[in-house]
């Protein structure tokens, strides 16, 4: 038997998946294979389960969080563990080869050979037909840990062959205790800050320390009460698309340019000899691949104002429908009881449709200025008529 597997202790609310990883690592009958797939919402830890079942396979007491096995696996610096983290839009054939090439490899001092793709559902169909390679025929020490919001975005070919381990929305409970606990946050903002993000594990914690992101979440839920006009709407998705595209620049600023440094001089860039139009070539690939990580942070702080608007008329709807249900946004509650009351569970659950064929929209690659004007002008004519 292993010790009580300390790297699973911030998997809040996810009892089950922690038991079945556990027996894996115990090397229960039946209970290991050489891939995994963690499917489960945003916020609910796929990467942090995958990471931590890492550690706990490499590790030679199956997880006590404080050896050298456990902390360099946690952080993606063990030699025998291999994390992809993509900030792309899709994962492409050449990166799925390298990372099987990678899996092939005889563990160098673990007892495994481990790769994490934090980002499956990405995996294009070239890059699924690499990767089907490398799960039919396995190396005896690899194991692969995939993961995605569902088993339904993965590609049928890869999720038949692994073993689905699914997490929950952890309860507003389970979160302030890790809030409290993990980051010395008082009980009563790690309250406000578990109900706020709805179970979403590192939108709490980033509600809990950063007075901006706070300020900013209440932007957006004044937002409603501002759609007085055409204009106003007009005026308001300008306004959100233009500072998610100033979000974004700023956390890949500094990145985008050591990047660019590092490829220069690997290439040469400056000195003699070297092929000018090559060299272009590989600095037009990169700058091509930064504008699509700038492009995803982009609509990642959209999908956050989608989230927030969503919150807060679930919480209209709740007080003209059932009122003994507890507000998301309860720390609003003195300004959403006067809208709920001035407005129908019609014209509420209009509003959330709109909000909700803006997200198609924006998924759908359509330009966000134009799903978001249309989802605030939806949103305004749903409260008025």
């Amino acid at each position: 038997m292993s010790t009580m597997g300390e790297v699973f202790s911030e998997l809040v609310g996810q009892d089950r998946a922690v038991e079945t990883l556990r027996r894996a690592v115990d090397g229960r009958r039946h209970a290991m294979t050489h891939a995994w797939l963690f499917v489960g919402p945003p916020g609910s830890g796929r990467s942090n389960a995958a990471k931590a079942f890492a550690a706990a396979l490499q590790c030679p007491r199956g997880g006590c969080g404080e050896c050298e096995e456990c902390r360099t696996s946690l952080s993606a610096a063990h030699p025998d563990v291999t994390l992809l983290r993509t900030e792309q839009l899709s994962i492409g054939v050449a990166e799925t080869r390298a990372l099987v090439g990678r899996a092939n490899m005889v563990p160098v001092k673990g007892r495994y050979q481990i790769v994490i793709v934090e980002d499956a559902d990405r995996i294009t169909e070239r890059g699924a037909d690499a990767l089907l390679k490398g799960l039919e025929e396995p190396e005896p020490a690899t194991v692969w840990l995939l993961c995605a919001p569902s088993a339904d975005d993965v590609i049928v070919t890869i999720r038949s062959r692994c073993r689905t381990v699914r997490l929950v929305t952890p309860s507003d409970e389970a979160v302030t205790q890790l809030l409290i606990q993990r980051d010395g946050i008082s009980p009563a903002l790690a309250a406000h800050a578990a109900r706020a993000a709805q179970g979403h594990i590192g939108r709490a914690r980033m509600l809990a320390r950063h007075d901006e992101a706070r300020i900013r979440r209440r932007e957006i839920l004044t937002l409603p009460g501002r759609l007085t006009s055409v204009t106003a709407c007009l005026d308001a998705a300008e306004n959100l698309v233009s500072s998610a595209a100033d979000e974004a620049q700023q956390a890949t600023a500094e990145v985008d340019t050591r990047e660019r440094s590092a490829l220069e001089e690997a290439l040469g860039v400056g000195t003699r000899g070297v092929r000018v139009r090559s060299a272009q070539a590989a600095l037009k690939e990169l700058e091509d691949q930064q504008k699509l990580r700038v492009k995803r942070l982009q609509r990642d702080a959209l999908d956050r104002v989608l989230t927030e608007l969503t919150g807060y008329y679930r919480d209209v709807l709740a007080v003209q429908t059932a009122p003994e249900v507890a507000l998301v946004n309860a720390d609003l509650a003195d300004e959403i009881t006067p809208v709920a009351h001035r407005s129908t569970p019609e014209q509420t659950v209009r509003a959330l449709d709109a909000i909700l064929e803006a997200r198609t929209a924006l998924e759908g690659n359509v330009a966000p200025q134009l799903a978001l004007e249309a989802m605030l002008l939806g949103v305004s004519l749903a409260a008025r008529s």
